[in-house]
């Protein structure tokens, strides 16, 4: 019985984690254990479970008296975000540079054309983060893979919510940047173009569910 209510409660982690980084839980919105309990079919206990997981990944908050809502994020947090990528996919690449084939070159090239090409954030979010795991994943070190994937997912969040819509079309010449220095042997280059690529963070206004104007935070890269 406990596995049963474990596994119930890491699928309704999993499907409203997907919901908060693609957007369609906003930030502040309120996870109402009733509403979810009814539509996964489980009762109140493995709802509860997935909340602690979501707190645990920093995607919900447990607040006095307004329940569980979905965590807000501020500037400081995409910073904080934007400066682990830097540092941990530099480690990534240093130790994948001498790993990486004709073959894996090749194919980020494509992920970048992909990116090129994407008629929304969905599409070019796929390509970026396919770009950043053909370089980095030759490294080896599943643990910092592992972490690298959790901050990507934390980018993906900050990326959808300010262009979930009027998505434009973009080129990426940092990329370019990095696979040409590779394919000469420049890692010390690479390294540091992708330490700024990965650091650059934009901002935009953006219109929430409710009419409201805000400003969305981004790491670009």
């Amino acid at each position: 019985m406990s596995d049963r209510k474990e596994t119930k409660a890491a699928q309704i982690a999993r499907t409203l984690a997907d919901r908060i980084v693609s957007g369609a839980l906003e930030p502040g919105a309120r996870l109402r254990q009733d509403h979810i309990a009814e539509e996964f079919g489980a009762s109140h206990v493995p709802v509860r479970e997935a909340f602690r997981l979501l707190e645990a990944q920093g995607l919900a908050k447990s607040e006095p008296r307004r329940g569980v809502r979905v965590a807000a994020f501020d500037l400081n947090q995409v910073r904080e975000v934007a400066e682990m990528r830097a540092a941990l996919e530099v480690l990534a690449l240093r130790n994948a540079a001498q790993h990486l084939t004709p073959a894996i070159l090749k194919a980020a090239e494509e992920a970048i054309l992909e990116g090129d090409q994407a008629r929304d954030v969905i599409a070019w979010e796929t390509a970026n983060r396919r770009f950043h795991r053909l370089l980095l994943t030759p490294c080896s070190m599943p643990r910092l893979l592992a972490a690298i994937d959790d901050l990507h997912a934390a980018s993906a969040r900050f990326l959808f919510s300010a262009w979930r819509s009027n998505w434009e079309t973009r080129t990426d010449r940092d990329h370019r940047a990095i696979l040409e220095h590779l394919r000469r042997g420049e890692v010390d280059a690479a390294s540091a173009v992708l330490a700024r690529h990965v650091q650059w963070i934009g901002r935009r206004p953006v219109e929430t569910a409710s009419g409201k104007r805000r400003e969305a935070f981004v790491i670009e890269g």
